[in-house]
């Protein structure tokens, strides 16, 4: 009977639960190693997405700039290829002129009408080369200027001053500031004064 009353029951916290009463005891938490891989994991499926985002972006600024290249290449040959029409549509009245006068030449009579057509020709062929910005390069009487004009010939000129264009045998031109081809002229160089020796007999 002493070993009765002397004996002490479990400690209800410190005895197992095997029973029916143990189905609302909270289940083990997880292992910290399995919460590590999960966020590994969906770290790696945003990096995934982000890198097939990024791909998808450089392939469309691919194709844009593609299709960029394309046009600009288009335009430049379309610009070369048709980059004179102005210029030729403003030629034909005088392709007119011209064929207008050759067939008057053709009729006969004393060549007035011809020199005189062919005049009015060429002054309006120089118009259309003024208007897109063609003008003629200044020569007789001005200085010889090399950037403008070449030499064929240097003459001694008492009449000149020295480096001085005396004549112009082509003339030249230039298209805005740039030259398209120089004046062919004869320079003068002045006279030569040879002084007589002094002494002697």
């Amino acid at each position: 009977m002493a070993d009765e009353r002397n004996h002490k029951p479990d400690h209800p916290h410190l005895r197992p639960r095997t029973g029916p009463d143990d189905a609302g005891a909270p289940l083990d938490p997880p292992e910290p190693g399995e919460d590590r891989v999960a966020a590994l994991k969906a770290e790696l499926e945003a990096a995934r997405e982000e890198v097939r985002q990024a791909n998808e972006r450089a392939l469309r600024e691919r194709a844009d700039a593609e299709n960029v290249k394309k046009r600009a290449a288009r335009e430049q040959a379309e610009a070369v290829r048709y980059g004179t029409e102005r210029l030729v549509r403003d030629l034909l009245p005088i392709v007119d002129n011209l064929e207008r006068a050759v067939e008057a030449a053709q009729g006969g009579g004393n060549g007035a009408p011809l020199v005189e057509g062919v005049t009015l020709v060429l002054k309006g062929l120089l118009d259309v080369l003024a208007r897109h910005g063609v003008t003629r390069v200044e020569s007789e009487g001005s200085k010889f200027d090399p950037a403008h004009h070449e030499a064929v010939a240097h003459i001694e000129s008492a009449q000149h001053e020295p480096n001085a264009v005396m004549q112009e045998h082509q003339p030249g031109y230039r298209l805005h500031d740039r030259l398209l081809r120089p004046a062919l002229v004869t320079v003068s160089k002045g006279r030569s004064n040879l002084a007589n020796p002094e002494g002697g007999d």
